[in-house]
This record gives structure tokens, C-alpha cells and sequence, in this order.
């Protein structure tokens, strides 16, 4: 019985970790954001999902996507590390889906804001990402991370009225 409990914490603490993982994890969008070729108005929203493999027991990584009044796409805004280690900077801006499962892991919609002001409010955001301090800069724990990059866009632009859940890993992080 000895053998037993630390051979079964084994496997369940590392399945999962054992396949390919990452590679083969869905990206695909999970159906949350309003679809933009039908939704004209302005869309800010700001997501969380459990960050992969045996960290998403207690860590999220979150993002935000915004598309302005008649766009027919959506920006992403996000801080991912491992772009770091292919010559590119963690911080990225592109035209992505909004709400992809962030490596298997479905996301979770935090904040959100449609319509009228909100145009606004996405200039802002697009204006802090920007400047965001550390877009060639990662690290999981303390931060700068996904997590610092959210808290810090969202302390610039005090409208987005956002909170992170405990679970963001480096939002309080303040160099």
C-alpha cells in the first residue's frame, strides 16, 4: 500500500504531460465572442483560461480582444513566453479569434464591453498596450507575465473597470 499512493499521485500529477501535449491541444474558438460579420457594434473583452499542463491547476493565463464598431475581425492583445525563445517578443498584437482555447483549456469571459463609447475605451487599450514596459520580457513567477501584461493595461485604462481573479499568477507584479 506504500508503493501504491505514491505511484498513483505519479501518473495522475503527470497525465497528460506525458503526450503531445501543446502541439496537439485545441485552439479552436470556443463560440463566446459575438461574431464579428454579423455584430456591428464595438466589442472589448478580456478573457481568462487555466494555463497549460499541471500550472492550470492554480494559474490562468488571460488576454484581451477587442474589435471596433464595424470591424469585421478581431485584435488580440497577450504576452505569451515561449515567443521569447523564436527570436519574437512576448508581447503580441494580431488579428486572431477572440475567444481559442487556450491549449485544450476552455476560456472564460471576465469583462466585457459592446457599443456605444466603447470605441473609445479599445483605442485606449490599443494605446496602453503599446507601451506596455515588458514586451520583450517573461517570466512565470513573480512576472513580468500574461498576467502582469492584463493587470498593467487594465491600471491604464481605469474605464475597463477590471479584476483579475486570484488565480493571475504576476497581475500584481510592479517592477
Amino acid at each position: 500500500m506504500k508503493t501504491v499512493l505514491p505511484l498513483a499521485f505519479f501518473f495522475i500529477f503527470f497525465s497528460g504531460c506525458a503526450s503531445d501535449g501543446w502541439r496537439t491541444a485545441s485552439r479552436e474558438p470556443a463560440g463566446i465572442a459575438p461574431d464579428p460579420a454579423t455584430t456591428k457594434e464595438a466589442v472589448l473583452q478580456v478573457y481568462c483560461a487555466p494555463t497549460w499542463g499541471w500550472r492550470g491547476w492554480f494559474a490562468v493565463h488571460t488576454w484581451i480582444a477587442a474589435k471596433h464598431t464595424d470591424e469585421n475581425s478581431y485584435t488580440v492583445y497577450e504576452v505569451v513566453g515561449w515567443r521569447l525563445g523564436h527570436g519574437l517578443p512576448a508581447l503580441r498584437i494580431a488579428r486572431d479569434a477572440p475567444d481559442r482555447y487556450w491549449y485544450g483549456k476552455k476560456p472564460r469571459l471576465l469583462n466585457e464591453h459592446r457599443g456605444e463609447g466603447v470605441d473609445a475605451l479599445i483605442t485606449a487599450v490599443d494605446r496602453a498596450a503599446r507601451a506596455y514596459p515588458w514586451p520583450d520580457t517573461y517570466k512565470a513567477f513573480p512576472g513580468p507575465n500574461s498576467n502582469t501584461f492584463t493587470a498593467w493595461v487594465g491600471r491604464q485604462v481605469p474605464g475597463l473597470g477590471l479584476s483579475l481573479p486570484f488565480s493571475a499568477i504576476g497581475s500584481g507584479y510592479k517592477k
